[in-house]
C-alpha cells in the first residue's frame, strides 16, 4: 500500500469494508446519467475509476457497457469490489501513481474519493492517462446538514475527524484553479435521499474512515452517542425506517491539449 494514502483511509477503510457496503448510499440514476453524458461515455469507452472502494459507483457503470478499470489501493475494499462487479478490472494503485499507460483512457471518474488525493499530483497523472479531449468526473454524496438530527450527527463524528481530508473542507477546488491541464465543463446537483434502518445508520457512521481508524474507546464513544441520538431525538426515536437526507454533487472537466 502506497505511503501516499492517508492513515485514516488506509486503516479505516481496511477495517470497515463490510460496514461501508451496508451503510453507504449509492448514486441516483440521474447523476450517473449526467456523468455518462457529460463525460461522453458510451459502449466501447475505457473508463478509469479512481478510489473505487467496494464498487458502489463501479456497479452503476456496468449498464453503460464501457470497459471499467477500477483502481483501489486498499486490499479489503478491492477484494469486495472484485466480487461485487466481476465485469470491472480491479487494479491496485493510487491516483498519484496510476497503473495505466499514457493516453489510454477516454474518461476518468472519482466518486467520494478525490478529497483524499494529493490533488496536484493526481491531476498530473490524470492528464497523462486521459486521451486528448478526455474528461474527468467527480461525484460526492453529501449529507444535508440543515436538518437538526443530521447536523447533530455530524457534530458527533467530527470530534474524531483529526486531520482527515473531507469534501467540505479539503482544498480540492484550488487544484483545478492552479492547473493548466484541465478546463471546467459543467456541474450539477441531484437529490439522493436514502431510507435506512437504525442499524444501517450505525453502519454508515462506522464506515466513516476516521471513525473506523479511531482507537477503540473513541470509536465506541462515537457509536454510543449515535445510539443515544437514535433513541432520544423526536425525529428518530422508535422508527424502523429513517429518511437520511443526501444530495449528490457532480462535476466535469476536460483535459486540455
Amino acid at each position: 500500500m502506497s505511503d501516499t494514502i492517508h492513515r485514516a483511509a488506509a486503516a479505516g477503510y481496511a477495517a470497515s469494508a463490510e460496514a461501508y457496503d451496508r451503510g453507504r448510499p449509492s448514486y441516483p440514476l440521474e447523476a450517473v446519467a449526467w456523468l455518462a453524458r457529460t463525460l461522453r461515455i458510451h459502449s466501447g469507452s475505457t473508463v478509469a475509476e479512481l478510489g473505487a472502494g467496494t464498487g458502489k459507483f463501479t456497479s452503476q457503470l456496468v449498464p453503460l457497457r464501457a470497459r471499467v478499470v477500477a483502481i483501489e489501493p486498499v486490499e479489503a475494499m478491492r477484494a469486495r469490489l472484485a466480487t461485487a462487479v466481476p465485469t470491472a478490472t480491479p487494479l491496485a494503485g493510487t491516483a498519484e501513481a496510476l497503473p495505466l499507460g499514457d493516453a489510454s483512457v477516454d474518461a476518468a471518474i472519482a466518486a467520494q474519493a478525490f478529497h483524499w488525493f494529493d490533488h496536484d499530483a493526481a491531476l498530473a497523472e490524470l492528464a497523462r492517462v486521459l486521451r486528448p479531449g478526455g474528461r474527468l468526473g467527480l461525484a460526492w454524496n453529501v449529507r444535508d446538514r440543515s436538518i437538526d438530527w443530521s447536523r447533530r450527527l455530524t457534530e458527533i463524528v467530527d470530534r474524531v475527524a483529526g486531520d482527515a481530508p473531507r469534501h467540505a473542507t479539503a482544498p480540492w477546488r484550488a487544484a483545478f484553479e492552479r492547473t493548466h491541464r484541465f478546463s471546467p465543463v459543467d456541474d450539477a446537483s441531484f437529490p439522493n435521499p436514502m431510507t435506512v434502518s437504525p442499524e444501517q445508520l450505525l453502519d454508515r457512521v462506522a464506515s466513516i474512515s476516521f471513525v473506523a481508524a479511531a482507537d477503540p474507546s473513541a470509536r465506541e464513544s462515537v457509536l454510543d452517542e449515535v445510539r443515544e441520538l437514535l433513541a432520544s431525538h423526536p425525529d428518530l426515536a422508535g422508527r424502523e425506517r429513517i429518511l437520511f437526507p443526501y444530495r449528490t454533487d457532480v462535476y466535469a472537466w476536460e483535459r486540455r491539449g
